[in-house]
C-alpha cells in the first residue's frame, strides 16, 4: 500500500527513527501509525540486543541535585564513540535517565529499567534505551549510578561531563564541599583516610617494599623504617586526608577540614569508561575489510 508523506512525518516525530524505517513500518503494518510505533520498538529492541555485546567505553557523567541541596544523583551512561557522546539525543537521554533516577531515589541500575523515563510518558528507561541504539547505530548503556541523601552538605563537582565527584560533609559548607569534590576529580583518592586502606592491600605492598629493600644490605632496623616510611607514603598519596589539597599544596586536606572543623563521611567519584577494556582498531585494515566487503 501507499504510504503518505504526512504518516511518515507523524511517525517520525513520536518515535525519532529514521524516514525509511518510519516507511518500511507504516506499509508493515498497513498505514497503522499506533501499530507501526510497536513495530519500531520491536525492531529496536532487536538492534539493541545485536549491539549489546559492543564495548561503550565512551559517553558522559551527569549531576542532578534537589532544589534543596540535600539529595543528588550522579550517573555515567556510556556509548562506544565520542561523536555520539556529544549527539543531542544522547544527551537528551542520559538528562532525562538523571531526571528519573533521582526522582526515584534509584540505588541500582537494574531497578531503574523498567522505571517510566522522565517527560516520555509510559516508555520505561529500557525502552527508549532500545530505541536510541536503534537510531544511533551504537550500543548504549546505563553503566552505573550512585545516589546521596544527607541532612548537611553534598559537594558536588562535573569535569567536562567526564569527571564527576559527589562528597558528603558533616556540616554545613557548600563552598568547603565543592572544594573538596573538585580536589577527588583532579587527585584520585580511593579511600577517605589511611586507616580505610583494606588490609590485604596494605600487606601486600609492604611485601614489595621489604623484597626491594632486602639487597639492600642495611640494617634489619634500618629497612623496617625505609618501608614504613615507604609504606605512609602509599597509604596518604591514596587518602584524601593525606594528599596535599589541590587549591593550596601546603596544606593536606586533612588539615584543611580541621580548620574548619567538617569531616568528609563519604565520596563517589566516577570517571567515563573507566575499568572498561577499550577495543582498539587498525584503521587500515578496518577500511580494507569494508572494501572487500562491499
Amino acid at each position: 500500500m501507499s504510504v503518505s508523506a504526512t504518516q511518515v512525518k507523524e511517525l517520525r516525530e513520536r518515535t525519532g527513527a529514521g524516514m525509511m524505517e518510519c516507511k518500511k513500518a507504516l506499509e508493515v503494518t498497513g498505514g497503522d501509525v499506533q501499530l507501526a510505533v510497536e513495530e519500531l520498538r520491536k525492531t529496536g529492541r532487536a538492534k539493541a540486543d545485536k549491539k549489546a555485546g559492543r564495548v561503550a567505553a565512551e559517553g558522559i557523567v551527569l549531576i542532578q541535585a534537589s532544589s534543596d541541596g540535600k539529595q543528588a544523583m550522579m550517573i555515567e551512561v556510556n556509548s562506544e564513540t565520542d561523536f555520539v557522546a556529544r549527539d543531542d539525543n544522547f544527551l537528551r537521554f542520559v538528562d532525562a535517565v538523571a531526571t528519573t533516577a533521582l526522582q526515584a531515589k534509584a540505588k541500582e541500575v537494574s531497578a531503574l529499567s523498567a522505571s517510566s523515563l522522565a517527560g516520555h510518558g509510559n516508555t520505561t528507561v529500557e525502552e527508549a534505551r532500545q530505541a536510541l541504539v536503534a537510531k544511533v547505530g551504537e550500543n548504549i548503556h546505563v553503566r552505573r549510578l550512585a545516589f546521596v541523601d544527607i541532612a548537611h552538605t553534598i559537594g558536588t563537582y562535573l569535569h567536562s561531563n567526564r569527571i564527576g565527584v559527589l562528597v558528603e560533609l558533616d556540616v554545613n559548607n557548600p563552598e568547603l564541599a565543592k572544594d573538596i569534590a573538585m580536589h577527588i576529580a583532579a587527585c584520585k583518592p580511593v579511600v577517605v583516610a589511611p586507616e580505610d586502606v583494606p588490609h590485604d592491600i596494605v600487606e601486600k605492598e609492604r611485601e614489595i617494599y621489604l623484597a626491594q629493600a632486602a639487597g639492600s644490605g642495611k640494617p634489619q632496623d634500618i629497612i623496617e623504617k625505609m618501608v614504613n616510611g615507604r609504606l605512609k607514603k602509599f597509604l596518604d598519596e591514596v587518602s584524601l586526608l593525606g594528599q596535599p589539597f589541590v587549591k593550596d599544596p601546603n596544606m593536606t586536606v586533612a588539615a584543611l577540614l580541621s580548620k574548619n572543623r567538617a569531616k568528609v563521611v563519604a565520596f563517589v567519584r566516577f570517571e567515563v569508561g573507566e575499568g572498561i577494556e577499550k577495543e582498539t582498531e587498525n584503521f587500515v585494515e578496518a577500511v580494507m575489510s569494508q572494501v572487500q566487503g562491499s
